[in-house]
């Protein structure tokens, strides 16, 4: 072990788990270089936080220039950067929403947007759909159920969660319209036997499941959620942590399908990098919510809040060019997969892809995964893996990819499949 590796294991707690072993020491665009000055392209963008490529120049001059002002408000006083990061939101947010709430991390944008729906319509049941990641606290983990391990040591969680299934056509061997319909039919069956809709309070769900494998949810399985929750009075919330700020190559992941939500959750690219996250919902319903039920320490600092406000303008310039890189990218995986069994799928919206690794007999195949994050480390590529059985290559470049640094990430990923099929 490294230096550096004896200092950080001797302080730093062991339960924080790292991707690799990579000591970072600067980034920029879409490549970062390591203490010894060895270069990476990343494509985890921190799980799907740099959307803007690391360092943008223009989010870093608005962060200093906040600094130079004011760092911390603390709910105590109001300044600009809160204000114009919520106008810059409302600006782009999906309709009905035009009022936000800042808070830290997505978990913290999950607990909110729940108890906003407990609180407004005085019911207490949540639905969850399997495979969903919603966040680490007490709370959020018990709407997680994309890794049993996340749920693992903490019962018992919060009452009145209730899950049911997300369509997995590859996974579960079946078409889109099948698995939805299966889907819809265990939904139904739990309105009936299990919580009656008048006690539901929410549908939490991803537009694309993340942590839980990169599934899109289909159209018609969206529909019906809507229409249940319009039927009975429950409101939609659309995780967009992860979906969010471009990463399908809409704005929201929700935008892809001809539905609103009545809350979302936003968070990871909202500054780039720096800690923010919010809940967006509309004026009616935040009515219903008074003053101090709710509220935050450090929830829309000043400084991570400069820094959204241009995020937003830096992926309203980007958006135009994602379908295309969007385009180039299934295309030269797909190629990929039609040259080595080891892929089984490739699946996603915008540059939000999945690739999904296989043994021989189709079977989740974690090893075949680390081998290929390992070759990949070598050859100078990041990414993270997903999944419930970690076999699932994350595919998340920068929005601001240049076509020549997508087609190297896709080169490299096939190099370090045929050296995964061809070892002896």
């Amino acid at each position: 072990m490294s230096e550096f590796t004896d200092r950080f294991t001797d302080v730093v707690a062991p339960v924080i788990a790292f991707d690799n072993g990579v000591e970072m020491a600067e980034a920029r665009g879409a490549w970062l270089t390591d203490a010894a000055g060895k270069r990476y392209l990343d494509f985890g963008t921190g799980i799907s936080v740099t959307n803007c490529g690391h360092n943008h120049p223009r989010i870093v001059a608005a962060a200093h220039e906040q600094l130079d002002k004011v760092w911390h408000g603390g709910g105590t006083f109001r300044y600009d950067s809160y204000v114009s990061a919520a106008e810059q939101l409302v600006s782009v947010a999906p309709e009905p929403i035009d009022m936000f709430f800042f808070m830290n991390s997505g978990a913290e944008a999950v607990e909110a947007a729940v108890k906003l729906a407990r609180h407004t319509t005085g019911r207490q049941g949540v639905v969850v759909f399997r495979g969903g990641f919603h966040g680490r606290t007490m709370g959020s983990v018990s709407y997680t159920t994309s890794s049993v391990k996340y749920r693992t040591g903490y019962h018992p969680l919060l009452p009145s969660v209730f899950v049911t299934p997300f369509p997995h056509p590859y996974r579960q061997g079946l078409t889109e319209e099948e698995a939805t319909e299966r889907a819809l039919h265990e939904l139904r069956a739990m309105l009936r036997h299990v919580v009656a809709p008048e006690d539901i309070a929410c549908f939490l769900i991803e537009p694309v499941q993340g942590e839980g494998g990169y599934y899109p949810a289909p159209a018609s399985f969206l529909r019906e959620l809507r229409e249940v929750a319009d039927r009975y009075g429950i409101l939609l919330i659309a995780d967009e942590i992860q979906t969010g700020f471009g990463r399908t190559g809409t704005w929201w992941g929700i935008d892809n399908y001809d539905i609103t939500p009545d809350i979302i959750t936003i968070g990871k690219a909202i500054a780039n990098g720096l800690p923010l996250s919010a809940i967006g919902s509309s004026k009616d319903l935040f009515g219903k919510w008074p003053p101090g039920v709710h509220g935050t320490t450090f929830g829309g600092n000043a400084v991570a809040c400069a820094a959204a406000v241009e995020v937003v303008n830096v992926v309203n310039e980007a958006l135009p060019t994602v379908p295309a890189l969007s385009e180039q990218a299934f295309a030269g995986l797909r190629s990929v997969q039609a040259n080595h069994p080891t892929v089984g799928d490739v699946r996603g919206l915008g540059l939000m892809i999945g690739v999904e690794l296989v043994d021989g007999d189709g079977r989740p195949d974690s090893a075949a995964l680390e081998f290929v994050r390992t070759h990949l480390l070598e050859t100078g590529m990041i990414f993270h893996p997903c999944g419930p059985d970690h076999n699932i290559i994350r595919f998340i470049p920068p929005l601001v990819i240049s076509p020549e640094d997508l087609d190297h990430g896709i080169g490299l990923i096939d190099d370090a499949l045929t050296a995964w099929e061809g070892r002896s």
